[in-house]
């Protein structure tokens, strides 16, 4: 044992008995003295002893902004309900600044700020052959 832990070693009485621990104390003017204790408990069983098991509570995080978009089943370039597919590019500045020659498409993703456009399987086709949407028209 180093001499630091033999300077920190003592003795506590405890209700089951003289119990061998190691205590740090800082003496205060005035005031009770910080104690900080590490060992000097018991290591008996207590055969009466009942454990209460807390069943933790579920924790529920918001779901992602994509998904909720997916799950209104609502295409965002000519709003109609039914069977939806996401159009994906790598970057936002692929498009370049929204004006006249822009497909609505691009035009709409510029103004989301996405690079995500949940759209009907029609509206995808025409994106990816370079056609006008039909809410362009």
């Amino acid at each position: 044992m180093s001499k630091t832990a033999a300077k920190h070693k003592t003795v506590v009485q405890t209700r089951h008995g003289p119990r061998t621990c190691f205590e740090a104390r800082v003496e205060r003017d005035g005031k009770q003295p910080l104690v900080a204790r590490f060992g000097g408990i018991p290591l008996t069983r207590t055969k009466g002893a009942t454990l209460v098991d807390r069943v933790p509570t579920p924790v529920t995080y918001p779901r992602k902004e994509l998904t909720v978009r997916l799950r209104t089943g609502r295409c965002e370039l000519c709003q109609q309900p039914g069977k939806v597919q996401v159009h994906q590019i790598r970057k936002l500045a692929q498009l370049d600044k929204p004006g006249a020659d822009q497909p609505t498409w691009a035009t709409v993703m510029i103004r989301k700020r996405r690079k995500t456009l949940v759209v009907c399987p029609s509206c995808h086709d025409l994106i990816h052959h370079r056609q006008p949407t039909a809410a362009a028209a």
